[in-house]
C-alpha cells in the first residue's frame, strides 16, 4: 500500500493543482489576514499509523488552522473535567452556520456541539479556569507541540490580532452565553484564548502528525503512553464525523466517510481509525465555510484507498492484520 499511496497522493495533488482558481472557492474575507492568502495553494499530507509520511504540494507551508484547533481544545478540556463538559455543551449536529446565534436563544445558552464557535468558546472557558489567558494559550500550544513532536509550531500573532479586531459575532456569542452562565469568565478573557488558539499556524505535515493519536486509539505516536483513552479517542472521532464540518457535516460524511474537522483557514484534519491521519489545505472555501479542494481531495483519497468508517476493515500498514 505504501508505494501505491505515494502515487495516489501525488496524483491527487496534481489533479487539484489543475483546478482553475475560479473554481476553488474564496478565502475567508471576514478575517482580513486570511483574505490575503493565495487561493492557488494546495497541500496534502498522509501519516500512516506506523509513522510513514506521504506529502505533496504545499504540505510544508504553515497556515492558520482555525477551527481545527477545536479538536485539540476539546481533548484537553475532557482531560480536565471529563464528561462534566457535556452539561455545558451538547453533542448534536447544529444544522446552522458555524457562527450562528439562533440556536443559543432557543436552547437557553447551551451550544449544540463543541465544534461550532459557541461550543468552542465554552471549551476555551473550561481551559481558562485557574489560569491567566496567556497561560491557557501556552498550555494548548505546548499540547499541540507535544502531539506533533515539533516545538516550531507557533501562534500567528497577526491572525490573532486580526480576529480580535473583527470578531464581533464571536463576542456576541460569548456575551450571550455569559448571560446564561454557560461561560463563567469575563467574555473578553475567554475570547482572547479562543482567538489565539484558532490562530495556531501549522503545515499539513505538522497537523497530520498532531492528529495521529486519534488514529492510534488515543496512544501517543512517539510511544509516550496514552493521550486519551481508546473510548475517548473514538468519541472525539465520532464528533468529528457528525459535527466537524458545520452544516456541511452530513455531505462530508456522505462523500468522504471518515471523521474530519475543517477550519476557515482552508485546512481539514481527517482520521482513519487504526490506519492514518490526513491533513489537507486549500484556502478557497465553499458556501458553508469548508475548503472546496480539501473536501474534493479527501473524497478522492477515500475512493482510491477504500478508507471509510462505513467500509469493511482495511489492512493495517503495520502488521497486515485487519482493523
Amino acid at each position: 500500500m505504501s508505494a501505491d499511496l505515494e502515487t495516489i497522493v501525488a496524483e491527487i495533488a496534481a489533479e487539484m493543482a489543475a483546478v482553475p482558481v475560479a473554481r476553488r472557492g474564496v478565502p475567508a474575507s471576514y478575517i482580513p489576514e486570511l483574505a490575503k492568502v493565495d487561493p492557488g495553494r494546495f497541500g496534502l499530507a498522509v501519516v500512516l499509523a506506523d509513522g510513514q509520511v506521504h506529502v505533496a504540494g504545499d504540505a510544508d507551508e504553515a497556515f492558520s488552522i482555525q477551527s481545527i484547533s477545536k479538536v485539540f481544545m476539546l481533548t484537553l478540556a475532557l482531560g480536565k473535567i471529563g464528561d462534566g463538559l457535556w452539561a455545558r455543551v451538547g453533542r448534536e449536529p447544529s444544522g446552522n452556520a458555524f457562527n450562528s446565534i439562533v440556536q443559543l436563544e432557543a436552547e437557553k445558552g447551551i451550544p449544540r456541539n463543541p465544534f461550532i464557535n459557541a461550543g468552542a468558546l465554552v471549551v476555551a472557558d473550561v481551559l481558562l479556569a485557574g489560569h491567566a489567558p496567556r497561560e491557557a494559550i501556552g498550555e494548548i500550544l505546548q499540547f499541540v507541540r507535544y502531539l506533533a513532536d515539533d516545538d516550531s509550531i507557533v501562534v500567528d500573532r497577526a491572525v490573532a490580532r486580526s480576529e480580535t479586531e473583527t470578531g464581533f459575532r464571536n463576542a456576541a456569542l460569548a456575551n450571550y452565553m455569559r448571560a446564561f452562565g454557560t461561560i463563567t469568565h469575563a467574555p473578553e478573557l475567554t475570547l482572547g484564548v479562543y482567538f489565539h488558539v484558532c490562530a495556531l499556524a501549522m503545515s499539513c505535515r505538522q497537523l497530520a502528525l498532531a492528529g495521529r493519536f486519534l488514529a492510534l486509539d488515543g496512544r501517543h505516536p512517539g510511544g509516550r503512553g496514552r493521550v486519551v483513552s481508546a473510548e475517548r479517542a473514538r468519541r472525539i472521532a465520532a464528533l468529528m464525523l457528525t459535527c466537524g464540518h458545520y452544516d456541511g457535516s452530513g455531505d462530508f460524511a456522505f462523500r468522504v466517510g471518515i471523521p474530519g474537522k475543517s477550519g476557515v483557514g482552508g485546512g481539514i484534519l481527517a482520521v482513519v481509525p487504526g490506519v492514518a491521519s490526513v491533513a489537507v489545505w486549500s484556502p478557497g472555501l465553499n458556501a458553508v465555510g469548508n475548503s472546496t479542494l480539501g473536501a474534493a481531495a479527501l473524497e478522492q483519497l477515500a475512493r482510491r484507498t477504500g478508507w471509510s468508517v462505513f467500509a469493511p476493515p482495511v489492512q493495517s500498514p503495520i502488521d497486515g492484520a485487519a482493523r
